[in-house]
């Protein structure tokens, strides 16, 4: 079983919250369900993601897991001066196989995402 069962409960999104590791500061996250253990290649995560306003991070992220985010409310802004950047504001949808190169990040008015990480190994 990838997850426990889990019913429709109101959630607290203002407490539960840390930092998201190697992210930056600002950047916080709130799990939900699932572990992902990246040591043995396998599991399954559902976490959110908070980029308090002005929060950014400077690193290029890369894994070797599925990585499917949903921007439910503010902007991002991907990538620099120095790569090109771009803006997007939500709604908004990202799928990211293993070994795609993302970041790094910005956002200036703050947004909220809901990120779902898993390995396929069928």
């Amino acid at each position: 079983m990838l997850k426990e069962a889990i019913d429709f409960s109101k959630l607290d999104i203002k407490h539960g919250w840390e930092l998201a590791p190697g992210a930056g500061p600002g950047i916080e996250m709130k799990m939900l369900s699932g572990s992902l253990d990246e040591i043995n290649k396998n599991g399954v995560r559902t976490r959110l993601i908070r980029f308090k306003p002005g929060a950014f991070n400077t690193e290029i992220f890369v894994h070797d897991y599925w990585e499917e985010v949903y921007m439910i409310k503010g902007s991002i802004t991907l990538g620099n001066e120095i790569i090109g950047k771009s803006t997007t504001s939500s709604p908004a949808y990202a799928c990211r196989p293993p070994g795609t190169n993302h970041g790094p990040f910005r956002s200036d008015e703050g947004c909220l995402f809901l990120e779902i990480q898993y390995y396929n190994n069928n």
